[in-house]
């Protein structure tokens, strides 16, 4: 009897093990379902592994609606006690590409049901906050915001509050463009028309604040017509429009996202309720080289020329960016103060001379020939107006720019000589700089004699950017080239360095251009204080056209001065002048 009895017994234990060993097992799969259908995102899935289907799908749609679904829920300590569990899950959340990470971990609960098990519906279980309402993820800037300033220390972009007057089909289209012509004068009932054309919601504008207030209740009152406003960077000096502002802006952003926190807000009745997050790390200002009344006469110099100029100015003793300056058909064609490339023409001859002078051609006081034309290699090369000086020193065809004088000097030097000099001075040197995007220019090696001599003059296969002829200017003035930089502290990086540039070479081609001014091809200018510089015409589209360019040195400070299709290179004197008389 009492073998029956402990064979009986056996037989109930095993059974019950084997039943808590299934409970857990279901409970396992209901755990790892949940889950599983969490991180891809499936509210519904998610939700038939619930207590409350219904509600549970609705709060989790919303969830993923809201925070995305780059989500992954990790079961753990799953348990069984009688007709209940308890289990953990492990939350990790990703946020803007995987820049930002939320992790935690929540209990959660589940009950037996018809032999199998159903987690009980709570929203704690999946995110804590989620039950006191929606949840939403937000970017936190540092606060205060970052400033770009001017080496004054005056802010040159701040954070501004703009609004985009956006017009829906259906709009009085002649009511808009009254209120916003004043503003815009490009806004007519036919431009706005035609945009609206294709049924969709167009930004008519985008104003400050300023503009706005004085029409804001009448646009307000129009049907079809919404204002959005939004927070962007902006120039405080609103007529200040120089290229390097974008490259600035870059730089803020860039700063601003590396500093920046982040929260995961709970919507509750009572208000907002942050259940997540990190906060916005301090951060600087962003102290720029530029000069804010420099800005403005490069701007004002270059304001009344009709075709594209340009104007750069460093500080030779830093290389720090003071201005850049562009008119507004410049600004119509992009940053060319920066990147675009011409024939830099005779301010070229600076290269040339530094190059003789180092290969031992000449000295500042040999006499050389200045015919009014010659033909070197089969080149014809004219003078301006053809004007001969027959015999005379170095210096003087240099002051007064005589293409036939270093025509034949580029023609002796060695195929690499004006390369070599040319990247002495920062001209075919790559930079690269916190805050900008520059191109000095480019110098090929001159194989043939012909090539040579249109190199010598700054025509043929030689480029330059108002920038790199700026750095010229730069390093002739310091000795060697500067490191360029736009951001305080940050000097750019150049892709090679070149050999050194002789600095008795640098003096005396420092002294030709001071005749330039005093004597020769630039001297409306001679009321200038210590003023140096170099006038260029470089032709173009088969001789036709010629850009007009001056490169100059005042003190610690050296500019260049564009004008593209200008016919001579009076307008760039000109711009160059308004320039430096105006500067604070």
């Amino acid at each position: 009897m009492s073998r029956l009895l402990a064979a009986l017994t056996v037989t109930v234990l095993a059974a019950a093990l084997a039943g808590c060993s299934s409970a857990q097992d279901r409970l396992n799969d209901t755990v790892r379902q949940f889950a599983d259908a969490l991180s891809n995102g499936d509210a519904a899935a998610a939700a038939a592994t619930t207590t409350d289907p219904a509600r549970a799908a609705d709060t989790l749609g919303k969830l993923f609606a809201s925070l995305g679904s780059d989500v992954e829920f990790r079961p753990d300590a799953v348990k069984v006690d009688e007709n209940t569990g308890t289990f953990a899950l492990d939350v990790h959340w990703r946020f803007r590409d995987g820049a930002t990470q939320w992790t935690y971990r929540t209990a959660g609960a589940a009950a037996a049901s018809d032999d199998d098990w159903k987690i009980d519906w709570a929203p704690t279980t999946v995110a804590p906050g989620l039950d006191a309402g929606p949840l939403s993820y937000s970017t936190l800037g540092p606060d205060p915001a970052v400033r770009v300033l001017d080496r004054t220390g005056a802010e040159l972009l701040t954070q501004h509050i703009v609004t985009l007057v956006n017009v829906a089909p259906g709009a009085d289209v002649n009511t808009v463009a009254a209120l916003l012509n004043p503003l815009a004068p490009g806004i007519t009932p036919e431009s706005l028309g035609a945009d609206l054309a294709g049924g969709k919601t167009v930004t008519a504008i985008t104003l400050r604040q300023e503009d706005l207030a004085p029409i804001e209740a009448q646009l307000s009152a129009l049907p079809n017509v919404t204002l959005a406003p939004q927070t962007r960077l902006l120039a405080t000096d609103r007529s200040l429009t120089s290229p390097t502002l974008a490259g600035l802006e870059e730089l803020w952003q860039q700063r601003t996202d590396e500093a920046a926190g982040w929260a995961v807000t709970a919507q509750t009745s009572a208000g907002a309720r942050r259940v997540g997050g990190q906060d916005p790390k301090p951060v600087g200002d962003i102290s720029s080289t530029l000069d804010i009344g420099l800005l403005r006469a490069g701007e004002a110099a270059l304001a009344s020329i009709p075709t594209p100029a340009a104007l750069v100015a460093i500080e030779p003793s830093t290389g720090a960016l003071r201005a850049v300056a562009q008119n507004g058909p410049a600004d119509a064609q992009g940053p060319i103060a920066l990147t675009g490339l011409y024939p830099p023409g005779s301010t070229f001859k600076t290269v040339t001379v530094s190059a003789a002078l180092q290969a031992g051609q000449v000295t500042p006081d040999t006499v050389v020939a200045c015919p009014g034309t010659e033909n070197i290699q089969g080149r014809q090369i004219p003078n301006d107006d053809n004007f001969d000086l027959g015999q005379v020193p170095l210096h003087t065809a240099f002051a007064r720019s005589c293409n036939t004088t270093m025509g034949r000097l580029a023609v002796d030097l060695p195929p690499d000589a004006l390369t070599k000099a040319a990247a002495q001075l920062g001209l075919g040197i790559d930079y690269v700089a916190p805050g900008m995007t520059t191109v000095t220019g480019s110098v090929p090696v001159a194989d043939t004699a012909a090539l040579r001599v249109e190199e010598g003059i700054g025509q043929g296969k030689v480029t330059a950017t108002p920038f790199g002829m700026a750095l010229v200017a730069a390093a002739l003035a310091h000795g060697s080239v500067p490191a360029p930089s736009i951001v305080e502290g940050r000097p750019g990086t150049p892709d090679r360095t070149p050999e050194p540039l002789p600095s008795t070479v640098a003096e005396h081609v420092r002294s030709m251009m001071r005749e330039t001014v005093t004597a020769g091809t630039a001297t409306q200018l001679q009321d200038v204080p210590g003023l140096l510089g170099k006038t260029g015409t470089a032709e173009y589209i088969d001789d036709t056209h010629a850009h007009g360019w001056f490169v100059g040195i005042q003190g610690d400070l050296a500019l260049a001065v564009f004008v593209s299709d200008a016919g001579s290179s009076a307008p760039a004197v000109e711009a160059a002048g308004r320039f430096l008389r105006a500067r604070p």
